[in-house]
């Protein structure tokens, strides 16, 4: 590694702050949750990637979105979220039943908080996309989407140069099953079947936009 490209990683190494100007005053959030509450959980975030990278780099061991697959840093990016939300939002909680939805439940709703499927609550996800976010039912669901750019485990080998973490944007509104679009697989498939947010759902969470920085 030369001394510019060693440089460019460690640089990489602290995400990007985030934009206090670029948050929605006016956002629609249901049970409780503020806009402050999600920048709060936000932070947390960058602080704790930036942490964990910077002492990788001084075992001189790749930044996590380097190494982990795509889908296992965005999957981290949105269990995270569902962790630090709650610290802040006293109203809502995680749920605590396994691969229970939503994500996000009111606090108190449900007994020891946990519920197997319900339409009461937030289900969260991380993304690299401003559209096309998928899930694995189509269902009526309050969705959250944490907008992200980062570098990733195929970007080495692409010869693309280093870049820190940073948030696009969040997203949010209530869907419909209307707004989601089922897609199948045939016998010989092992792609994990799934279901993605059509047009009028991006449209919808694209109006309700929560955080939104600047290109």
């Amino acid at each position: 590694m030369t001394t510019e490209s060693h440089q460019l990683e460690l640089q990489a190494c602290q995400p990007v702050p985030l934009n206090l100007r670029a948050f929605n005053s006016d956002v629609q959030i249901p049970f409780g949750l503020q806009a402050i509450h999600i920048r709060q959980a936000m932070q947390e975030f960058i602080d704790f990637l930036g942490f964990v990278n910077t002492s990788l780099a001084s075992k001189q061991i790749p930044r996590l979105e380097s190494f982990l697959m795509p889908a296992n840093f965005s999957s981290m990016v949105g269990e995270f979220m569902n962790a630090a939300i709650p610290k802040y939002c006293k109203s809502l909680v995680k749920n605590a039943y396994h691969n229970g939805h939503p994500d996000l439940i009111p606090a108190g709703r449900f007994p020891r908080d946990a519920v197997q499927h319900d339409t009461e609550g937030i289900e969260i996800k991380g993304s690299r996309y401003t559209s096309g976010w998928q899930g694995h039912n189509a269902e009526d669901c309050w969705l959250m989407v944490f907008v992200f750019d980062s570098n990733t485990a195929r970007d080495v080998s692409l010869n693309i140069s280093p870049r820190p973490f940073r948030f696009v944007g969040v997203y949010g509104a209530q869907l419909t099953k209307d707004d989601w679009n089922f897609s199948g697989r045939s016998e010989t498939s092992r792609r994990t079947i799934t279901a993605s947010v059509t047009r009028s759902g991006s449209s919808k969470m694209l109006a309700n936009w929560i955080y939104r920085a600047e290109s």
